[in-house]
């Protein structure tokens, strides 16, 4: 990496250098969308991380580690939180549907992709060239040329020759193909002769060589991408059965939201309503719409109740404030809360709620489930923007990955370039940026984490390549650490 080069990745990271505070108060957020209850007085506070103080990266203590924390109660370890999310999604039989190949591009295949034919069908050309039969040199026939896509050419007989494509069926009885920069015709003898050694069956594709009908190709569960998507035309389908899509609904809760302009007398704008979809359609989610409720609890029961989605995402409203309304009407709809709080920051008051199946849910579609495990949940999110999307990560995704028969994702880990502040007792979920080691950018990766990490704050992780998850207590430099990947970044942590 040149001078130059550095200087831009310098400026794009200038997340990652937040000012220092010049008084000992906490700057009030610059856009929440909602509200969420300050940390608890023995917590670390939610706010940019100060510089680190010059001189002082190179100190050898820096790898010492860090004390164990005493463990705290009354809130779901962040690790289980995540299992109880997964097996929720799991629980049921997935719904599935079948789709023409067009339409099948990122879900997931219900059934294993078996072979409707043989690949190739027939003996065919690997190449342009020449087909041949038995030893050469050889008498160029009068017959033309084979072409693909053309009725079965007539059979080749020893020491004659018959130009041919790639892709065409191979005439019977052929010995190999020549491709066509190996062979040397002599059209004034109309012999035809090769520059280099002939090996039998050079140059053909045998008919099965890539499968036999009725061998399986992919499992069930695999994801389509657009080379599923070929193989499945090639092995004859035109239609596959896949898992439908869960189905979400979003409510965003908050008297205090805007939709549009700027923020004014007491109002802010509402940032979760545009981030959220997007990002649970990037989950493989199908988002039956968003709706802005206010702080009204009646509206809020019906909207629950009345759903008709796999999982009601809400913003806000998960605490015990005086409008916060999730936990009583997740009461007053006879739910049964799974997750009540996890010990993350930020986002410690999300939750999971089972739901009661509403009129028609039970044993919808094909494959549905019915009974309990046919229920669907809610997920409440905390309605400070970086709170919810640790909610997202932590309860959401892993849900929704097990309900569209989704693998979890492999972990992924690295090594952080500076100290991170944890909290004492709660995994902290901090934005950060992938970065080479070395002069020249050649060296090993590394996290580097970013500022502007409150739970209010969008503007980490707007520049964040995932999200490092740091044990209670923080993290030295140069720990490794796992990284959440975030839906567009999936992979690039290796």
């Amino acid at each position: 990496m040149n001078q130059e080069d550095r200087e831009i990745d310098e400026a794009l990271a200038l997340v990652s250098r937040a000012p220092t505070p010049t008084s000992t108060s906490t700057p009030a957020p610059a856009s929440a969308s909602a509200r969420e209850p300050a940390p608890d007085p023995g917590g670390a506070p939610e706010q940019p991380q100060a510089p680190e103080p010059p001189g002082q990266a190179g100190r050898a203590d820096r790898t010492a580690a860090v004390p164990a924390p005493q463990a705290r109660t009354g809130a779901t370890a962040w690790t289980e939180a995540r299992a109880v999310a997964a097996r929720a999604g799991g629980a049921a039989a997935p719904r599935t549907v079948r789709v023409a190949l067009g339409q099948a591009l990122g879900q997931v295949l219900a059934e294993p992709l078996t072979a409707l034919t043989d690949l190739p069908s027939f003996d065919t050309s690997a190449m342009d060239g020449w087909a041949v039969a038995g030893p050469g040199p050889w008498h160029i026939g009068e017959g033309g040329q084979v072409l693909a896509g053309h009725a079965a050419p007539g059979a080749l007989t020893d020491g004659t020759a018959v130009r041919i494509a790639t892709g065409a069926r191979v005439p019977p009885d052929t010995t190999a193909v020549i491709r066509t920069e190996h062979a040397r015709p002599a059209e004034t003898e109309g012999r035809l002769y090769a520059r280099r050694e002939v090996v039998q069956g050079q140059d053909i594709r045998p008919r099965g060589q890539e499968c036999r009908t009725g061998d399986r190709l992919l499992p069930a569960g695999a994801l389509v991408t657009p080379a599923v998507l070929g193989l499945a035309a090639a092995a004859g389908y035109d239609a596959l059965s896949v898992v439908c899509r869960p189905r979400v609904e979003v409510l965003v809760l908050g008297d205090e939201l805007l939709s549009e302009g700027l923020p004014h007398d007491g109002m802010v704008r509402d940032a979760l309503g545009p981030l959220l979809d997007p990002w649970l359609r990037a989950l493989g989610a199908e988002v039956l719409g968003t709706r802005r409720l206010g702080d009204d609890a009646e509206a809020l029961h019906r909207a629950v109740t009345a759903s008709t989605a796999d999982l009601v995402v809400t913003t806000g409203g998960t605490a015990a404030g005086p409008v916060d309304h999730v936990h009583p009407i997740l009461r007053k709809a006879g739910a049964e809360l799974l997750v009540d709080g996890v010990a993350v920051r930020p986002g410690h008051p999300m939750l999971l709620a089972r739901l009661e199946a509403g009129e028609g849910e039970e044993g919808e579609g094909e494959g549905g489930a019915g009974g309990a495990e046919g229920r669907p949940y809610l997920v409440g999110l905390p309605g400070n923007p970086l709170a919810a999307v640790s909610g997202l990560l932590t309860l959401a995704e892993p849900l929704l990955r097990a309900r569209a028969q989704q693998a979890p994702r492999a972990p992924h880990f690295s090594s952080v370039r500076d100290d991170v502040s944890g909290h004492p007792y709660d995994t902290r979920l901090v934005p950060v940026v992938r970065r080479r080691r070395g002069r020249d950018g050649n060296g090993p990766e590394q996290a580097v984490p970013l500022h502007y990490n409150g739970p209010a704050m969008l503007r980490g992780i707007a520049a964040a390549d995932g999200l490092a998850v740091v044990p209670p207590g923080g993290a030295r430099a140069g720990q490794v650490l796992e990284i959440l990947d975030l839906p567009w970044t999936e992979g690039r942590f290796t």
